[in-house]
């Protein structure tokens, strides 16, 4: 029997929209066990109106995160999986003509859903890739000198195997540029691991869960997210961060002026999910990783070689104020 949405008529202010954020992440959590700073990331993602890409070896849950967002959100949902011969029409759709009217008309691609799970988007060609670049940043997509808007909400969630995995193309940096956060879930501890085996199936589960939000509540959220308080010391240490990514010989690349806006928005919205007062540094610190390890590059002579390893550098090099 599925949960109703138990907060579909509440006011869309203050403390309902808290309530129902912590509804819809322990939702989450029921399903995706033992990966509760995960979801609070890419919760934080969504009400920054951001996309996601999660990286990790196949099995570890990627798409079920996914769908465990769709469904709770109450978004609607499409899967596209991405394959080598995989086309741009495929994902947008295309014009087909009809007889009866003398006219095209065009048929919508899986692309316009709320949400959109782009799996193993790196199994694909780069012009299969980039038929998602236009709808990622201008939430639009163009066809035949006709532009089509995108639901609103509208989020990209992208799944890809690890670079080393045979017939993969790697995603290039402006592309990569397009994702807010990339996240990796991991292994389970051994607990979570033994609920995982002796309890029920994931997908089972899944199907049994309603959506805790909507559309209309999340747009609510994300207009909170944008109004969450941040000092003018916390801008600064911001810059400093962003600063130290341009200026250190161990990073070839370093944080754009969108990389920066990036992490300014997540850090606002991970604070709103945490319930936060206002943007503390370690909510900074929190989604700099995610925010910032895809999009460092590292110096060729340099010790630090993964996200992981160059986030930590960075991080541990820079003053909090």
């Amino acid at each position: 029997m599925q949960q109703g949405n138990t907060l579909e008529k509440l006011p869309l202010s203050g403390d309902k929209l808290k309530v129902a954020l912590v509804a819809a992440r322990q939702s989450l959590g029921n399903i995706i066990l033992g990966k509760n700073s995960e979801i609070a990331l890419a919760l934080a993602c969504l009400l920054a109106r951001g996309h996601l890409l999660i990286e990790d070896l196949p099995g570890l849950g990627k798409t079920i995160l996914a769908q465990s967002l769709a469904r709770v959100l109450g978004l609607s949902f499409q899967r596209i999986q991405f394959t080598s011969d995989l086309l741009p029409a495929d994902i947008v759709g295309v014009s087909i003509f009809r007889q009866e009217s003398g006219e095209f008309e065009f048929q919508r691609g899986p692309i316009f859903a709320e949400l959109v799970l782009a799996d193993e988007v790196n199994r694909a060609t780069p012009k299969a890739q980039s038929a998602l670049l236009e709808a990622m940043e201008e939430r639009q997509v163009s066809v035949d000198g006709q532009t089509h808007s995108l639901p609103s909400p509208y989020f990209v969630v992208a799944t890809q195997n690890p670079s080393d995995q045979i017939g993969t193309f790697p995603l290039p940096e402006s592309q990569l540029d397009r994702f807010l956060m990339r996240l990796e879930l991991g292994y389970p501890n051994e607990e979570n691991e033994r609920a995982l085996l002796t309890g029920t199936d994931r997908r089972q589960l899944l199907a049994e869960v309603g959506p805790v939000l909507n559309p209309e509540v999340l747009a609510a959220l994300q207009d909170a997210v944008a109004k969450v308080h941040m000092t003018d010391p916390l801008i600064d240490y911001i810059q400093a961060l962003v600063r130290f990514t341009r200026e250190s010989p161990d990073i070839e690349t370093g944080l754009s002026p969108r990389g920066a806006l990036a992490l300014v928005a997540a850090a606002r919205a991970h604070a709103y999910v945490e319930s936060h007062s206002g943007v503390f540094p370690d909510d900074v610190q929190a989604v700099f990783a995610s925010v910032a390890g895809h999009r460092l590059k590292p110096a060729s002579s340099s010790a630090y070689r993964t996200p992981a390893e160059l986030s930590r550098y960075v991080l541990d090099n820079v003053h909090i104020p």
